[in-house]
């Protein structure tokens, strides 16, 4: 899968994405620290039918940071110039972990160019102990230390296929920019609630999934999202943790392309 380079129409900013397949459009977000080559078996899967468009997240891969201090609203608006200056109309959009807060935020502030929204282990309205946790992950990497070990040992178990997915995320997260990691993942610490009492305005398919195995990312997150959208469904994998995408990449795609053809409401039709 090859990675080409958009220049947005307004800002000039470069994002490197990958744009495979035909027909309606998917836009696919990744989490902090990885990049667009981590939907590799998602890409695979739904270019079969659709076009699919994988993007790499600011100061990931090979898209420019957003400037220190951007919270998530400001990644919602560069995910909107990314859709403008790609000329695409109403999308479906699915995000992982942070890109899932980022896709829930253009779902609520773009709804007439979204037709259905995905949330892989999503996050939504972190207790007291969790949102100190994440702050305190953030703060450290604002201050120049990274630590790969925890997070690979929270996200993987230890089956062939995990150890396997573990090995390419780790290669990801050991090649991010730190600068635009730290960035990202302070956004992501303060930006469980920015849209999660907005959830209930989401009229199109909406799916929340996660791994039983994600202490993150819990199923209790994805059915509470779920409840609250108008037209929402919760799935959670049993055996998978955080990165399910890659450890359970089948079953994943399988949900993906049952959600893609889930209809649409009269009202979104008119």
């Amino acid at each position: 899968m090859t990675s080409t380079t958009l220049r947005l129409s307004k800002s000039g900013r470069p994002v490197a994405l990958r744009d495979h397949g035909a027909g309606n459009p998917v836009v696919l977000i990744h989490g902090v620290g990885m990049q667009s080559a981590s939907w590799g078996p998602q890409i695979d899967a739904l270019a079969k039918d659709h076009r699919v468009i994988a993007v790499d997240m600011p100061g990931h891969g090979g898209s420019d940071p957003l400037p220190m201090g951007s919270a998530l609203a400001d990644y919602v608006t560069w995910c909107a110039e990314v859709i403008q200056s790609l000329g695409l109309g109403p999308v479906a959009i699915a995000g992982h972990s942070m890109g899932a807060l980022i896709a829930v935020g253009f779902a609520i502030e773009h709804p007439e160019h979204v037709t259905r929204v995905a949330l892989l282990n999503g996050v939504f309205k972190r207790d007291a102990a969790a949102r100190d946790a994440v702050i305190a992950r953030a703060e450290s990497l604002r201050g120049g230390a990274i630590d790969l070990q925890t997070p690979l040992d929270r996200w993987f178990g230890d089956s062939e296929t995990d150890q396997a997915a573990r090995a390419q995320v780790k290669g990801w997260l050991s090649a991010v920019d730190l600068d635009g990691y730290a960035t990202a993942y302070t956004a992501f610490a303060h930006g469980d609630a920015t849209y999660a009492d907005r959830i209930s305005q989401i009229e199109c398919p909406f799916l929340a999934l996660t791994g039983d195995g994600d202490p993150n990312s819990t199923p209790a997150m994805s059915q509470g999202m779920a409840d609250l959208a108008q037209n929402g469904r919760a799935v959670v994998i049993n055996g998978h943790r955080h990165m399910v995408n890659l450890t359970a990449a089948d079953e994943v795609s399988t949900h993906l392309l049952e959600w893609l053809r889930a209809p649409v409401s009269q009202k979104e039709l008119q």
